[in-house]
């Protein structure tokens, strides 16, 4: 639509490059220099436009809004053809204003000159003509560019804080975390809680919140008082950390870490705090500390152990002087003479010190002599067939189970361990009573199935119960410690159950026990399984077996070392001495080819019995060697006899032992060429 003339052209020169009035006299100003100085000093943007998009009027305010130098510059857009996109929505303000006939607070985005964006907030009339055509536009523009910044940073401030408690919400969501709110009096426990309440406890907000003393009675009765206390007004502002155990809906008691401070409110005193699950960690410390225990017993029990071994070694090198020298004292009497009767008590003696000491090294070393594949049952029912005899008030019954694996144990500590398990029952029973023997195969897998330290696979397990006085829990501690007993003086030495755990660790198993007084006591012993088939021990032989060989005698001990040559010459052999393993090995490089058997002690100063063996071996691989001992077969004995030593004998030994011994070795192949006959 056509634009008037005369109005427009009066306003337009001015809001470009209007020259100043000259300031000679003129008359009173007219009503259209008031409506042009308005107009261009309005901080508003004020245009006048046509429907086709001309711009008619812009003031100088809206000109600087749009970047523009001039309103030349400006008016030579086109709304209609190029506009001020993409911001500006020109399209909606026609359809609006089309409709109404105005635009009110119409907020859009502008582009300017140069590209950049300005935010107007635009109201506008259309003006129309005596035929009620629209002629043109007239309107006003505010920039709130300002504004709608702040408006954006309020709403990324509040979409990050959005964000942020959305983290905080799934944070609590993957913690056993409760929070409440209580008020500082004792009747109330809390007046809210946090959803979470119902993860952490099992009950739900309104539970927890429908009884005044909800939380109070469900704490723990060791905890309860404790807890209370440090609720019962602490200062303004104070701390209080708690752990303690609270009844869940579960029914079980579960750990809980409390931390909350007390805030001083214009309604007074408040508490505010968190309740979080700390049952895992609690039960993670209980764990740790029951393996610090074991494991102080267990270094205890080593020291104890290494103790007594040496103490067993030194004692059993003075058994095997008395033994011996009984022996050489029995040969040169008659059979029937008085002094033979006297020999062996004295040698009866002996062997009791030997039991004695056996038990010490069955405890400190495992006691590990001969291994051999063996039915368990038959070995526990000759032991129980055997302590039957004697202890008719006892009544043992055996149960044996189905298929038992075999296992490769050395029979005689077998009978040792299982002989002082039934004695140990028997002494719990002085009016006598049962006992009661089961085996059974057992897979070991998970670690909390495992007992103590022995390693997942096939065990066999053996159960002792008696009906007995049963043990305190400080006693059932202490059972298998050396020297430890509960009988009076003079009825026992406290090493019969130590021997039994020492054994059956040295057959790399495993033994426990629970009692209660007045309720007995079970023993489990835990044994690996074997593959191999059962080994049928044959009969033994009481007979002294003679020989003519020529015999190397490595004994460190001069006592010692002139007893067993005696020993061995009264047996027919040749024997030649050395008192270390320097000698011993200078001397067989000196007879080699004559030397039928070494007979070598383990333990010798300056060079060990393991180097003196492997010394001996590079000089002759074939050279024969029992090995002997006041230790047990085990340790570096053990790996001795792996490397291929022919035999071993434990200090103190019977000359028929040691008679025995030698002629299965020297026996058991050829004698390379050139030996002796």
């Amino acid at each position: 639509m056509p634009t008037p003339r005369r109005p427009r052209r009066t306003l337009r020169a001015p809001a470009c490059n209007a020259s100043p009035m000259k300031k000679a006299a003129a008359p009173a100003p007219a009503a259209g220099d008031h409506f042009r100085a308005l107009v261009e000093n309005s901080a508003l943007g004020i245009y006048r436009t046509t429907p086709d998009g001309r711009i008619l009027l812009a003031n100088p305010a809206l000109v600087r809004m749009l970047g523009y130098s001039s309103f030349a510059e400006l008016a030579s857009r086109n709304l209609g053809r190029d506009g001020f996109e993409p911001g500006h929505p020109r399209a909606r303000f026609l359809e609006e204003i089309g409709r109404d006939g105005r635009v009110q607070g119409f907020e859009s985005a502008w582009t300017r000159r140069d590209g950049s964006i300005v935010f107007l907030r635009e109201s506008a009339t259309a003006i129309r003509g005596a035929d009620g055509s629209v002629r043109y536009y007239d309107g006003t523009v505010e920039d709130i560019s300002e504004r709608k910044q702040a408006e954006a940073q309020r709403e990324m401030a509040l979409e990050a804080l959005r964000q942020s408690e959305e983290r905080l919400q799934l944070v609590l969501a993957t913690l056993p975390i409760a929070i409440f709110t209580s008020p500082v009096d004792p009747g109330v426990d809390a007046d809210w809680v946090s959803g979470d309440v119902e993860k952490v406890t099992g009950y739900t907000p309104a539970e927890y919140l429908g009884e005044p003393d909800f939380w109070r009675k469900r704490l723990h009765a060791d905890d309860r008082e404790r807890v209370l206390d440090a609720y019962r007004d602490p200062a303004p502002a104070a701390e209080i950390v708690l752990e303690y155990r609270w009844l869940c809906r579960d029914g079980t008691y579960r750990w809980f870490h409390d931390h909350t401070i007390r805030k001083a409110t214009p309604q007074g005193g408040r508490y505010v705090g968190i309740i979080l699950d700390i049952s895992e960690r609690k039960q993670a410390e209980e764990e740790n500390r029951a393996l610090q225990k074991r494991l102080q017993w267990a270094e205890k029990m080593e020291a104890i152990g290494t103790l007594a071994g040496g103490i067993a070694h030194d004692f059993n090198n003075l058994l095997a002087a008395i033994q011996g020298h009984v022996a050489l004292a029995g040969m040169g009497l008659d059979a029937n003479a008085a002094a033979q009767e006297r020999l062996r008590r004295i040698e009866a003696q002996v062997q009791s010190g030997a039991q004695l000491t056996s038990q010490l090294l069955a405890f400190a070393r495992g006691g590990r002599y001969e291994l051999k594949a063996t039915d368990l049952d038959e070995v526990i029912a000759r032991t129980a067939d055997l302590f039957g005899r004697t202890r008719k008030e006892i009544v043992i019954h055996l149960r044996p189970g189905r298929g038992v694996w075999s296992v490769e144990v050395d029979r005689g500590q077998m009978e040792q361990v299982f002989l002082n398990l039934f004695v140990n029952a028997w002494q719990a029973m002085p009016e006598g009573g049962d006992i009661y023997v089961t085996t059974e195969n057992v897979v070991l897998r998970e670690p909390a199935e495992l007992p103590f330290s022995v390693k997942p696979g096939r065990y066999v397990k053996t159960s002792v119960t008696d009906t007995g006085t049963g043990m305190d829990e400080p006693t059932r501690r202490r059972v298998f410690e050396p020297f430890f007993t509960t009988k009076e003086m003079g009825r026992g030495t406290g090493l019969g159950l130590a021997s039994v755990y020492g054994i059956v660790k040295g057959h790399r198993g495993m033994i426990n026990v629970y009692s209660e007084p007045g309720r007995g006591a079970t023993f489990t012993v835990y044994l690996p399984a074997s593959d191999k088939a059962v080994v049928k021990e044959p009969p033994a032989q009481a007979r002294i077996v003679r020989g003519t060989e020529t015999l190397l005698l490595v004994e460190d001990e001069d006592a010692l070392r002139e007893l067993n040559r005696e020993l061995l010459e009264s047996l027919g052999y040749a024997v030649l001495a050395a008192a270390s393993g320097r000698e011993a090995v200078a001397l067989f490089e000196e007879k080699l080819g004559t030397i039928d058997l070494v007979v070598l002690d383990m333990v010798m100063p300056g060079m060990s019995g393991s180097r003196i063996f492997d010394r001996l071996r590079a000089i002759d691989p074939r050279v024969k060697v029992l090995l002997s001992s006041g230790y047990s077969l085990n340790g570096e004995a053990q790996l001795i006899m792996d490397r291929g030593c022919d035999g071993f004998l434990q200090k103190p030994f019977a000359v028929e032992q040691l008679a025995r011994k030698i002629r299965e070795i020297l026996d058991a192949r050829p004698r390379p060429p050139g030996t002796g006959s």
